[in-house]
């Protein structure tokens, strides 16, 4: 089923955003203080790929504590949220609103829900399979 769900997510916008991501990481890349950014938004952008069969968890609960999920990871996170965290999380609610207008689209508006809360705070997260 999930197969199925994130071919359908593709084909139904799931690859925009991901461009999204993409490209707050590449603007992130090229401005050297963004770097430590870059990597949580390539994360993300494959997350954003192939949503449906994966989930975002704390990296505490995967590989214990680290650089990123301490108070640097919290600092990191609010300059995410001010620098590229809001017009992204706005963009995945926008399209959760023209998913939710159809039925079928429900399960998308949804994904992308939750791909808006993990937009403004990536920092110390990763993704693993449900």
């Amino acid at each position: 089923m999930s197969l199925i769900l994130n071919v359908l997510w593709l084909v139904f916008g799931g690859v925009w955003m991901a461009v999204g991501w993409l490209f707050a990481a590449l603007l992130m890349a090229i401005s050297i203080v963004g770097l430590p950014w870059a990597r949580s938004a390539v994360v993300m952008a494959g997350y954003c790929l192939l949503p449906f069969g994966m989930q975002a968890v704390d990296r505490t609960e995967v590989s214990g504590p680290d650089i990123g999920t301490g108070a640097l990871g919290t600092l990191g996170n609010v300059l995410w949220l001010v620098l590229a965290g809001w017009w992204l999380a706005l963009g995945h609610l926008i399209s959760a609103v023209l998913m939710a207008v159809t039925i079928i689209g429900l399960p998308f508006a949804w994904a992308h829900l939750k791909l808006a809360g993990f937009a403004l705070w990536p920092v110390g997260k990763t993704i693993v399979p449900r």
